[in-house]
């Protein structure tokens, strides 16, 4: 008797169609996202307490440092507002980073055994990531509220823009490390160094004014600051959480380009994301070996 069976999915074995395929494996990236966020915690006392003890922790160590000796409370009023809404953005990121570059090397027993869309596991950690951001926010929320903020359709959807170019950014940027990281475990280090400039280079300590001033003889060094994502993303939080709660003689407002920038940033992001895509589709045939 002559088989029916449609044998063209198997004429390139371990091979997806990148991105596209989380669409088709929803249920395995369920499975992947629950597996990150129970680890997380596993075994640890407070648990998920330290979603909340490690931001606040860095909140205060900065409020105080540039909050109180660098005198940043009285030339931004409601700093810690300013201060905070920045922080989770970068936090965001940071957080993301870190784990979708880790994530092949991390789940490189599943990776050996059976094959699977090795998409799924830098998504899952970004959403992972996201899961956890989730605390910060809403004690973000809840300060701005007892500050006077009051939402409204503007604001929420200044936050999900922020969020929605943070995840996208940060999902490129994951695709190409968590790659390069399975056999150049120097990625890992890199990420480190972006992290950290990730944290200064964002107006979250300060406004971007002062760096419009500074910059005012090279003009550029401001528009290449400006157009980075996670700026970007930290300016649209700015306007919608802190903005609201103080005088509008205080308020800072958009940068003169900020439309442009906010352009150049997504097509950032979209260069990323392709690159990376592109990079992890050719390092991804020797996954398997070089873990």
């Amino acid at each position: 008797m002559t088989s029916t069976l449609d044998k063209s999915a198997f004429d390139t074995p371990g091979r997806g169609r990148g991105l596209l395929d989380v669409f088709r494996y929803r249920y395995l990236l369920r499975l992947l996202i629950g597996k990150t966020t129970s680890l997380r915690y596993r075994n640890s006392v407070l648990g998920w307490l330290w979603s909340y003890v490690r931001p606040t922790v860095q909140f205060l160590v900065y409020f105080l440092v540039m909050g109180q000796i660098l005198d940043m409370h009285g030339r931004v009023e409601a700093y810690p507002i300013y201060l905070f809404s920045g922080l989770v953005v970068v936090n965001l990121f940071n957080e993301a980073i870190g784990s979708t570059t880790r994530s092949i090397v991390d789940n490189k027993a599943l990776v050996r055994k059976i094959y699977l869309p090795r998409e799924l596991f830098p998504i899952s950690a970004v959403v992972g990531s996201f899961v956890h951001f989730l605390p910060q926010l809403a004690v973000l929320l809840i300060v701005c509220l007892l500050f006077g903020w009051v939402p409204s359709f503007a604001s929420v959807g200044l936050v999900l823009a922020g969020l929605a170019i943070v995840t996208t950014f940060v999902l490129g940027v994951g695709l190409l490390f968590a790659a390069i990281n399975v056999r150049f475990r120097d990625a890992q280090n890199f990420i480190e160094i972006i992290r950290t400039v990730a944290t200064w280079s964002s107006p979250i300590m300060y406004t971007w004014v002062m760096v419009y001033d500074h910059s005012h003889r090279f003009p550029w060094i401001f528009h290449i600051f400006m157009s980075n994502p996670i700026t970007v993303a930290v300016e649209l939080f700015h306007e919608a959480m802190w903005s609201p709660v103080v005088a509008p003689a205080a308020r800072i407002g958009w940068d003169p380009d900020f439309g442009w920038h906010a352009i150049a940033a997504v097509g950032g992001i979209v260069v990323v994301t392709l690159i990376g895509q592109f990079v992890f589709r050719r390092f991804e045939r020797t996954f398997a070996q070089d873990l």
